[in-house]
């Protein structure tokens, strides 16, 4: 046998095993039979019944059983806790076929120490803070069973990061100096953590149990219903003629399924199963095919509306709506997609591979445009919805919501009396080889209606302006109903018959989709939970300053140094642990350093990209070897080596690492202060140029392989792009310096959603004197008072100095960190006299030029050589 095929038969993986992968890491191993998998079952349907119950406004409209925030996270918890530790075994020989009885028993335990909130919530709200003996029985058995069930459904790395930050809770007095905190006691601490809603039943738990599950449900109903298939087979359809075209269908199939899916590796395993085999077929290498799986799934976290379930969680981190966290968070994600895109059109073209056959060519018009289209769905199918639809709103106003639905209720008959006509379509073997692409007519045509749940959201969201709960609730509601009428419709349309049996398939699909939804859910609520434990140290201690301290003291102050320190850390703490955990961890902790540094050195930016950088890197470490789960899934599929797969994956994904220091320092490519349309068009054009670039300097590839002056010419140009005003700044400072005595006349004349930089000083509570930097939002035109009262700000002015005379708790101004005392020093606005930033783009073009002349003229001379 050589190393070649030792290699492939030690990481090949059956299908069987891939789904194992899945089952381990998203919903548990287990597979009992008998009354076990019944119970199993019934308790996962019963908690995706509760989520929609406490989600719907029939609690409210019929009076029963309203439960509080508290009481919901407790109940979400338990279910999320019994389920673990029956559906996710201790051990790797730990018994599949069956729950032990030991299990039972812990799973029992651990619901019961979970809902004891909600069995004892007036009890404990009679004596906040003073524990009684069975208080703290529950709260260190519950959060012992909740490690545990962690080490289950997340792995080793959350639970011991969990339990170093509860060491820190109680050896704080022999900590490092620069650490060190006086230390809680065991009452104390075990309170804070389990027995309020500042440690395990905090902002995160209640976000999974109010906005996370329904958005995991709604992807997992999406998926039973055959979206997946649909969009996978589309993607091949549109795409696979392309040089290296199952490649970028790849790319454009996960960022589809991204937008549904909560997991990476469900994503690879997914679209990977079926993309893979032909990556390598048309001529990629084992480990290139299974690198841009990972990419492209991976890269699904980052793509709204679910991010991972992080858009969630934004929403109530940094304090704004959550179509304005999809807003901001959208023109990166696109960035990042259409470069990978664009690394692949490159390998291809080094490597000369070709694209899959079609039964007839394909005109290139009709090429570029399946391709824009293919790349930029769900963008111009938000587009329509908005702008083609929301007029509705306008005339028809509460009963647009009734109207609409009316008109989706027969867009959805319409067409799927339409797609009846084109054959159902089916997930082809990936060991069969394809002689041809699908038909693009019939694959398109036959799964329109699974837009229609997409549109539904969109509408909720953007033109109704719902909660993203109540959004979400009623898409599922309308996909339920898709679920259990797509069959007996398409049967009728077909003329097939068999209503009775279509129907029951219908409704065994919507109960699949149930349990599955609350089964994926499992391992997100025990890592909001968990994530929890270290959010309740850092409000517990104020570990979060000492973090501070510590990367100001490692940087020396240096600006670029404390990014990059604070971005190795957070690829640091991200290894290992899931998306949600992952972002609470590395937010919690990263964000509040970005803040209070950068302001201190200058750098203020909304709080939106701070917490957009720390996330991105935080999920590099998806792919970082040796952890990444998701690498050794694609590779199994590929048949590569999972090391070699993951350091190749993670050069794909160096374009995303770079996007979180662009948008830091160019907050235009998060949508923040877009002027016009032209603007608009102007920066996401330069952005996407900027990308494009970057992933030819590190794939040392343009038109030809590029020498070594080219490549610095080319991230020279990138740079340029995607930060003019470093330059620009240089010529022309972009600000003016204006007395805090003008703080109400500039307020006051403001327009609507400006960001106003202003520069404060004073002692904190904790002793420390600060002078720092903060952007306030002032929101819609008004007198000073009124627009600094929406930030939770009241001012003062005392002679020549204006100060902070009060701060609201939890508002945007605290979250900034200003307090009763603090000075206003200067103000800082837009200089008038300042050039377009936008003008340096014209040298950057003109650099781009002579590369792309340079290596013209080279590739023609090859090219000639090689035909003579």
């Amino acid at each position: 046998m050589t190393s070649s095929d030792k290699n492939n038969t030690i990481h090949e993986l059956t299908d069987e095993q891939l789904k194992q992968i899945v089952a381990e890491a998203d919903t548990g191993g287990r597979k009992p039979t008998g009354l076990a998998a019944q119970l199993l079952v019934a308790v996962a349907l019963a908690w995706s019944l509760f989520q929609l119950w406490i989600a719907s406004p029939l609690p409210f409209s019929l009076g029963v059983f309203v439960l509080n925030d508290t009481e919901s996270r407790a109940i979400h918890l338990a279910f999320a806790v019994f389920l673990a530790f029956a559906a996710y075994p201790a051990w790797k020989r730990s018994p599949r076929a069956y729950v032990p009885v030991i299990d039972w028993l812990l799973a029992i335990a651990a619901a019961f120490c979970a809902g004891y909130l909600f069995l004892f919530y007036k009890e404990l709200a009679a004596r906040p803070g003073m524990p009684t003996t069975l208080d703290l029985v529950v709260a260190v058995t519950g959060l012992a069973l909740l490690l545990e069930a962690a080490r289950r459904a997340l792995g080793l790395p959350m639970v011991i990061l969990a339990i170093v930050f509860l060491g820190y809770i109680f050896l704080g007095p022999y900590m490092p100096e620069v650490i060190a905190h006086r230390g809680a006691s065991l009452a104390k601490g075990m309170s804070h953590i389990w027995l309020t809603t500042e440690g395990v039943f905090g902002v995160a738990l209640s976000v999974s149990a109010s906005f996370i599950f329904l958005f995991v449900l709604f992807g997992a109903l999406l998926e039973t219903a055959g979206a997946g298939n649909y969009f996978i087979k589309s993607a091949i359809a549109l795409l696979g003629h392309m040089r290296g075209g199952p490649a970028k269908a790849a790319v454009v199939a996960s960022a589809s399924t991204g937008l549904i899916s909560g997991s990476s590796i469900a994503n690879v395993v997914t679209t990977g199963t079926f993309t893979i085999p032909l990556m390598k077929s048309v001529g990629y290498r084992a480990d290139q095919a299974a690198s841009v799986e990972v990419a492209s799934s991976v890269n699904g976290q980052i793509m709204p509306p679910v991010m991972g379930a992080a858009a969630f969680l934004m929403v109530e981190y940094v304090g704004i709506p959550y179509v304005e966290v999809m807003k901001h968070a959208l023109v990166p994600a696109l960035i990042s997609y259409i470069a990978l895109f664009y690394i692949v059109h490159l390998e291809a073209l080094k490597m000369k591979l070709q694209g899959l056959p079609r039964r007839e060519p394909l005109p290139w018009q009709k090429t570029m445009i399946s391709t824009v289209m293919t790349v930029s769905g769900m963008v111009i199918l938000s587009a329509i919805i908005y702008w083609g639809f929301g007029w509705i709103k306008d005339v028809a106003g509460d009963s647009a919501f009734v109207i609409v639905g009316l008109l989706m209720l027969a867009a959805y008959v319409a067409i799927v009396r339409f797609a009846a006509r084109y054959p159902e379509l089916h997930m082809d073997k990936p060991d069969e080889k394809m002689e041809y692409l699908p038909e693009i007519a019939p694959t398109l045509k036959s799964g329109l209606h699974f837009l229609l749940p997409v549109a539904a959201l969109v509408w909720n969201l953007m033109v109704e302006q719902l909660s993203p709960a109540l959004s979400a609730f009623w898409a599922t509601m309308f996909l339920m109903f898709i679920l259990v009428t797509q069959r007996p419709l398409f049967a009728y349309f077909r003329g097939q018959g068999q209503y009775a049996q279509a129907s029951r398939q219908g409704f065994k699909d919507l109960f699949d989709g149930l349990v599955t939804g609350a089964r994926n859910m499992i391992g997100i609520g025990i890592a909001t939970a968990t994530a929890g434990v270290i959010v309740g140290t850092v409000t517990l201690t104020g570990v979060g300053l000492a973090m501070t301290e510590l990367v100001e003291i490692l940087s020396g102050g240096n600006l670029m140094v404390m990014l990059v320190l604070v971005a190795v850390i957070s690829l640091i703490l991200g290894m290992g642990l899931p998306t949600t955990a992952n972002y609470i961890v590395v937010s919690t902790l990263m964000a509040p350093v970005i803040v209070e540094l950068g302001a201190q050195s200058g750098l203020l930016v909304p709080l939106i990209a701070v917490h957009l950088f720390v996330f991105y890197f935080g999920l590099m470490a998806d792919v970082t070897p040796p952890v990444g789960l998701a690498s050794y899934a694609a590779a199994g599929i590929a048949k590569s080596d999972p090391i070699k797969t993951g350091f190749t994956a993670f050069g794909y994904s160096a374009r995303t690492a770079i996007l979180p220091f662009m948008f830091i320092f160019n907050t235009q490519l998060l949508l923040i202060g877009i002027t016009d349309a032209f603007h608009l068009i102007l920066t996401i054009g330069s952005a996407t140029l900027a990308s494009l670039m970057f992933a030819a300097a590190t794939q040392g590839f343009f038109l030809t392989r590029n020498r070594i002056h080219e490549t610095l010419i080319l991230l020279l140009v990138t740079f340029s792009l995607f930060r003019p005003g470093f330059w620009m700044d240089m010529i022309h400072p972009p600000f003016e310096k204006l007395a805090a005595t003008e703080l109400t006349r500039v307020v006051e004349a403001a327009p609507a959603n400006t960001k106003l930089r202003v520069w404060v000083e004073g002692t904190t509570l904790e002793g420390k004197d600060v002078t720092k930097g903060v952007l306030l939002s002032l929101g819609e035109p008004g007198k000073a008072s009124e627009r600094l009262g929406r930030m939770g700000l009241t001012v003062m002015s005392l002679g020549d100095q204006v100060q902070v005379a009060a701060v609201r708790f939890g508002s945007p101004a605290e979250k900034l960190g200003l307090e009763q005392g603090f000075t206003f020093k200067h103000i800082e606005v837009p200089n008038p006299g300042s050039p377009d930033k936008e003008w340096m783009f014209i040298p950057a073009l003109l650099l781009l030029a002579l590369v792309w002349f340079m290596q013209r003229a080279r590739r023609d001379r090859e090219e000639g050589l090689t035909n003579a």
